[in-house]
């Protein structure tokens, strides 16, 4: 079967001299793995088309349970992204993100956008990489099953407090004044602008997911907030992520 898609290459291994193993999130069949025959070959097309990174159009043939890139063309390369070592390293931490939780054979065109608007703000340098990385998290969980309620405190229903505490195992909130009723050893206190600042990424509409803007030191909190929670759903570390932090932490 040969079919047409959009896809963005989120993982690139090398098969022999000649050939590359890629993960690709697509448009139309979410995530998948394809064979890309000559492509470490600089002559190429498929050369720059298929490396890490890069948005291409591709025409792909399913042979029985694997995918083969008949031809592929750049759309968008996303070059600022090399110029900046710790907004590539981010960009690597969500091709990670993205791989675990984005859909298989399945239709997966919001999730291919949310990625695509994360990685041109990174690459243009538009918003500050705390804040792209946040909504990138909270977004992509969200449309991946792991939506919170962020409407209320649980307890007794008050949509705005001084202090917030959200509560990762759980996914949901509570306020200052019920805080000591619950019993979870995992509580994150928030400010209220960080908490306004959480209920956008997970509500706000997608044209205006990343129009808001915070001080660093919320962005850091909220940050602590969306890390703890990736974690707590997929019982799992990333190693890109720490590898961004570990960087950013050398260049700060």
């Amino acid at each position: 079967m040969k079919f047409k898609t959009d896809g963005l290459i989120i993982k690139e291994q090398s098969i022999g001299e000649q050939d590359r193993l890629v993960t690709v999130l697509t448009s139309s069949k979410g995530i998948i793995r394809a064979f890309s025959k000559g492509a470490k070959n600089i002559k190429n097309q498929k050369c720059a088309s298929t490396q890490l990174l890069c948005y291409s159009r591709m025409t792909l043939n399913k042979m029985r349970d694997s995918y083969i890139i008949g031809d592929a063309k750049s759309i968008e390369m996303f070059m600022g992204l090399r110029n900046n070592m710790d907004n590539m390293c981010l960009a690597q931490y969500f091709c990670e993100l993205a791989s675990a939780v984005c859909p298989r054979e399945q239709n997966a065109e919001v999730c291919l956008k949310l990625m695509l608007n994360s990685l041109y703000l990174l690459s243009k340098e538009k918003k500050p990489p705390l804040l792209v990385k946040a909504c990138f998290e909270m977004r992509m969980l969200a449309l991946s099953g792991y939506m919170p309620d962020l409407t209320m405190c649980r307890e007794c229903g008050v949509y705005e407090s001084p202090l917030m505490y959200f509560l990762p195992q759980k996914g949901f909130l509570v306020c200052g004044d019920c805080e000591d009723t619950i019993t979870e050893a995992v509580k994150i206190p928030m400010s209220k602008g960080v908490t306004t600042a959480l209920r956008h990424t997970i509500y706000a509409d997608d044209g205006r997911l990343f129009s808001f803007s915070l001080p660093e030191d919320d962005l850091k909190q909220l940050n602590t907030v969306t890390e703890t929670y990736i974690f707590n759903m997929l019982e799992r570390n990333f190693k890109t992520l720490q590898f961004y932090k570990t960087i950013a932490n050398k260049q700060g």
